[in-house]
């Protein structure tokens, strides 16, 4: 790889894989020290293709999910079976590994930026804007952006487009599905919300088991299927959908609703 080779975004490569390298070695120990990793589904990891992957998840903080899958998905890619052993596996990281983050979230301080760079699709929400609730059109720059980010790799999105749990699902997620139909892999989170602070950078509480669940791709007819069934769809895989609070202990749900309630007013923009 030549010291001055970019990626589609303009991202200098050889310092974009110094990036991913010091930071990963800064935050390993989150996930294998201070608390652990439950990991499952390495080998379904290793058996994706190249390019035009869209990775769902739920979403529990701000920074913490996607540097753990970044550490995930490579220490898979590796050899490593279900674990983030020997944090080596990062010397030669996949340089082609975005995530969909917001635009105004990423331009707030040096490190913020300085994540983006390691693979943020930095959009402008639809729905949200410093702290208020909006309306306003999407920018077809932002889906072109996902697109582009597909065609050059993997895309990490959180369709929920917040922490709070069991909110419904964004529908641009379902679009951006039909439009350029990619391998769609569902991963389940648990345990970052308990373990870190609401953006995901510093350390709440430790000895906590946090847990990464990788699900096989979802079967999908892109043109056969409406959005509506396809967010359905994704409900279920990443276990968001309101059926899923059935089977949820009442006090559970009550400490998740207390815990966000409480840290809302904790962080300007919330």
């Amino acid at each position: 790889m030549g010291l001055f080779k970019k990626n589609p975004f303009g991202h200098n490569l050889f310092l974009k894989k110094w990036l991913i390298r010091i930071m990963g070695l800064i935050t390993h120990s989150r996930y294998k020290q201070f608390n652990k990793l439950a990991i499952e589904g390495s080998d379904i990891i290793r058996d994706l293709p190249d390019t035009n992957v869209l990775f769902v998840s739920n979403h529990q903080t701000y920074f913490a999910d996607v540097v753990a899958m970044f550490h995930v998905f490579n220490a898979a890619l590796s050899g490593r079976d279900d674990n983030i052993k020997n944090v080596f596996y990062l010397w030669n990281p996949k340089l082609n590994i975005y995530y969909v983050a917001a635009k105004e979230t990423m331009k707030k301080s040096v490190l913020t930026k300085l994540l983006a760079y390691a693979g943020s699709i930095s959009i402008e929400r639809t729905w949200r804007s410093e702290g208020k609730d909006v309306q306003r059109q999407v920018k077809m720059s932002d889906i072109t952006n996902i697109g582009t980010a597909l065609d050059d790799g993997w895309v990490i999105t959180f369709p929920q487009g917040t922490t709070t749990p069991w909110k419904p699902l964004r529908k641009g997620t379902a679009h951006i599905i039909k439009r350029y139909k990619p391998i769609v892999v569902p991963v389940v989170i648990d345990g970052f919300r308990r373990s870190f602070d609401k953006k995901g950078l510093y350390i709440k509480k430790k000895g906590i088991l946090q847990s990464m669940q990788i699900k096989e791709p979802l079967n999908i007819d892109y043109d056969n299927e409406t959005v509506e069934q396809i967010i359905e769809k994704l409900e279920y895989a990443i276990e968001q959908h309101p059926s899923f609070l059935r089977v949820i202990p009442e006090e559970q749900i009550a400490a998740y609703e207390a815990d966000h309630q409480k840290r809302r007013y904790s962080y300007k923009g919330e």
